[in-house]
């Protein structure tokens, strides 16, 4: 398997665990000094804190489900690989995504302890202020990475 296969598949373990609103299975992607930045810009550092932040959320809260639709996967050097994806979310008991929540995921990802793991998660908001054009253009795009799940 090539590196960049590798980090995809950390990256769907990851969101595969968001998706099934599993706290320890996101957080057992992160290293243990990973960070994540979330949509609205909350930030946690460390995996343990990520799992205790995704706990209740997941406990209370009808989280929606990720379609990704992965637009980068790059090798930065020294065991070092970013991957960047398109992201929409559907809505539980929803068919279609949600615009409003459009985002772009970066990941970071480093090879440690034998086995990638995530230095850095970070949920952007794909809002493109004053452009519907773009919101439309982007969620198209997702409703085809959804239909092929």
């Amino acid at each position: 398997m090539t590196v960049e296969a590798e980090v995809q598949r950390l990256y769907d373990t990851m969101i595969d665990a968001w998706n099934r609103r599993d706290a320890a299975g996101m957080a057992w992607a992160f290293a243990a000094d990973g960070s994540l930045v979330g949509f609205d810009g909350t930030q946690v550092n460390g995996s343990k804190n990520i799992e205790a932040h995704l706990a209740p959320i997941f406990a209370h809260h009808p989280t929606p489900a990720f379609v990704t639709l992965t637009r980068e996967v790059r090798t930065l050097g020294n065991g070092t690989v970013i991957l960047r994806a398109d992201t929409g979310m559907i809505q539980q008991g929803k068919a279609e995504i949600n615009s409003a929540l459009n985002a772009v995921q970066s990941l970071v990802a480093v090879r440690r302890d034998g086995r990638w793991q995530v230095a850095l998660f970070q949920n952007t908001p794909a809002a493109f202020h004053g452009r519907p054009q773009e919101v439309e253009r982007y969620t198209a795009d997702l409703r085809g990475a959804a239909l092929k799940r």
